[in-house]
Formats: structure tokens, sequence, C-alpha cells
């Protein structure tokens, strides 16, 4: 973050901009680690995939409670993706230096895009094939029978929900790859024409991922209770996915390193931007969420308050006080200190607990509209998420095996390496 803030006080012999196709860069590090992730790969793979099996066995018993544990899982890692895809843009639209070096490994996790649409599968096609278990407005009679509902049925329909899921799927996983494989592509010609290419492209894609995340995020989980709504939900989901992204690149940036690649590449400094990219997210989250609750409190109407009452009653309201408590004030108060952001064991950690609390608040948009009364945790909760997450990582893992996981064609990598925080 803030390159105007970055000092290039190394030499520009010191840092070269051209790797040397073997694995090991030309300022000796090692940009490439196959052996490693295919490993990854095989490992997260089996777990993933026995877990999402043991999901689908366990689901034929409780459909319903399948598809509400599913979506949960799905949303989060759909939120890390699309937070990479957001992440990744943003870098291209502003011009961004410092994060040239880590660039490469959030278009990696981008990629994912097209894996998350095949996975949406189990709660789009029972949509499609008329199960109103998760989205009471598959039920036309339903929605003929509310009075409330008659004037949302021309967007809230099945085959306008199709059209748009493939919609937002197919703009998703055409940018996803096509970033990637610009970034790759200048690898091999050490120019910046992808470069000039790519910020060009990078306001109209930007306007493009806000408006589809926006709509994804009302159809998925807002809709779930129709009556409801929020203005501001798409822009709560972003801010999610925005902290699930950094979360995720830190830990994926020390994985790697702990393999003894990018050890030279990524500095503290790098992490250090991260970390305070985190902190930024945790206070945005906060505002977004607190203006939300805020706007529908004070305005007092019942198709919006209902939607608070229901997670301020019974069990929900524990959760509720976790949120508050949980992904703000604990965080906030963990990443406010430079230390933390700069020490590798206290990034990995507000990480890992970001990441989490993120889930919790999925589960806390999603469960309270099937389970009333409070949270009634399930097994299917846990393995749909090991599923989901296995799946991802190999995924993720898969795409790295044998490409360079720094962007060694860009001209600005030089900056990027010598980049320095104030």
């Amino acid at each position: 973050m803030a390159d105007s803030n970055s000092r290039n006080k190394k030499s520009k012999s010191q840092y070269p901009t051209k790797g040397s196709g073997h694995g090991t860069s030309s300022w000796g590090d090692v940009i490439r680690n196959s052996s490693d992730t295919h490993r990854l790969f095989v490992f997260a793979g089996g777990i993933g995939g026995v877990a999402l099996l043991l999901s689908i066995a366990l689901g034929m018993g409780d459909f319903k409670r399948f598809q509400y544990s599913y979506l949960v899982a799905f949303m989060w890692a759909l939120s890390i993706s699309l937070g990479g895809l957001w992440w990744v843009t943003l870098q291209h639209l502003v011009n961004a230096k410092w994060s040239i070096v880590v660039r490469r490994v959030g278009e990696l996790i981008a990629a994912n895009l097209g894996l998350l649409a095949i996975l949406s599968l189990p709660i789009v096609v029972p949509a499609v094939l008329g199960n109103s278990d998760l989205y009471m407005w598959v039920d036309s009679h339903r929605m003929q029978e509310n009075h409330v509902l008659h004037h949302k049925s021309a967007y809230l329909n099945v085959p306008f929900f199709a059209i748009r899921v493939v919609l937002y799927f197919g703009f998703w996983f055409l940018l996803s790859q096509h970033l990637l494989k610009s970034s790759l592509k200048q690898d091999g010609e050490k120019a910046d024409t992808q470069t000039v290419r790519l910020r060009r492209l990078a306001g109209p894609a930007m306007m493009g991922v806000a408006v589809t995340l926006t709509f994804a995020a009302i159809d998925f989980m807002m809709s779930l209770n129709p009556i409801w709504f929020s203005t501001i939900f798409g822009v709560y989901y972003l801010a999610g996915c925005v902290l699930a992204i950094h979360a995720f690149l830190a830990l994926s940036l020390l994985w790697l390193q702990k393999r003894g690649a990018l050890v030279k590449t990524v500095s503290q400094e790098h992490f250090h931007d991260i970390g305070k990219m985190m902190f930024a997210f945790t206070i945005f989250w906060a505002y977004i969420a607190f203006s939300q609750f805020m706007l529908i409190w004070y305005a007092n109407i019942p198709e919006e308050t209902h939607w608070y009452l229901l997670r301020a009653e019974n069990g929900w309201l524990k959760v509720t006080w976790f949120q508050l408590i949980g992904h703000f004030i604990l965080p906030f108060a963990f990443l406010l200190s430079r230390h933390m952001k700069r020490s590798r064991t206290a990034l990995a950690l507000g990480a890992l607990w970001v990441l989490f609390v993120h889930y919790v608040d999925m589960y806390w948009l999603v469960m309270p509209t099937a389970f009333v009364e409070g949270p009634e945790l399930h097994i299917l909760d846990l393995t749909c998420w090991v599923g989901l997450t296995g799946i991802f990582v190999a995924a993720v893992a898969y795409r790295a095996r044998g490409v360079n996981l720094v962007a060694v064609g860009d001209p600005r990598l030089e900056t990027s390496l010598a980049f320095e925080n104030v």
C-alpha cells in the first residue's frame, strides 16, 4: 500500500527484472515451487474430495440442512476468489507498484472462479428444478399469495435467476482468466504492453466486478428472506471479500516462504502492507455493518427491521455480539500495532482469525432464515466447509505448478522488490 511512501534505496543492478526460467530468479530467489504445490494439491484435494462426498451422503438424509450448510461454505470460498478478482483489478487500476511481487499469487487465487461456478451447482440446480428449501421465491404460488412480494416476482423468478448466475460467473471467469493469462504472457515479453492494456481495462472491469458482486450477494444470500432488503448489502459482502483475500494472500505467501519460495522477493515490507489492508478493511466492514443497522433501525420499517430482530433474539443474540467483538474489536486492537503487522507469526494468527470470523459472518447471514431459535450446529457445517476449502486450496495449488509465482516480466518489478514502508 501507499506507493507514494516507498523509497527505492537499492540499485537497479541489484534487482534485475527477469528470472532464469529454471525456478530461481536472477536475484537469487526461488520463484517456482512445483514439488510442494503438487503435494499440497494432492493432500488438499484428497481431504476436500472425501469431505464433500461425505457431505453429499449426509445431505441425502436432510437435504435442506445440506443446502444451508453448503451455501455458507460456498459464499465463504466465493468471497476469497471474488476478493482476489477485486484486488488484482485494483492493482492495475491504481498502477500499484508495491504489490507486483505478490500479484501473481492473487491472480492464481482469482482464477478459481471457474471452479466455483461448478461448485455453485448444488445451490443453483435444485432451485432451477423447483426445490424451494433455500429460496421460497422459487415457489411461484407462495410469491403470489404474499402481496408484499408481488412486485418482486419480475426479478425473483427461476429463469431470470439462472440467467443472472450464468452472467455473473461468465464475467468473473473471463476476466480472471484474462488477467492471469496477460500476466503470464508478460513474463515472456518483458515489456509494458500488457501493463498498459490491463490498466485501460481495469476501470470498466472494476465497475463490472462491483455490479455483479452486488447482485450475486443479493441473489444468493439476501433473497433467502425476499421480504427484507438493504441497499448496502452488496457493499457489506464486498468488505468481507476484501478482508478474506488479504488474509488468504498473507497465509499463502507465508506458506510459500516456509517452503523456500519467495523468501527474498516478498519482504517484511510487503507483509506490512497486507496487514495494513486487513486493518483498514476491518474498520470498513464495521462502518458498513453499523451503517446498515443504524439506517434500518432508525427508519423502523417492519419489512426491514424484522431481519435484525431475528438476529437480536434467542440464541442469535450471542452470535451478533460475537460479530461486534470478534469481527471488529479484537482484530482492530490486534492489527493496530505496527509490530503485529510486521511480525510473520502475528500476521498469520491475525489472518487465521479473520478467515474464521468471516465464516461466522456468512453463517450469521444465512442460517437464521432456517433456524429462528438460534444456531443448531451440525456435522454438515464442518464437512461442507472442509470439502469446499480443500478443493479450493487444491485448485490454487494446481494452477501454481510450473509457473512463476512472481510477475517477472513486469517492468516495474524492480520498484516492488525495493519497496519500503516509511
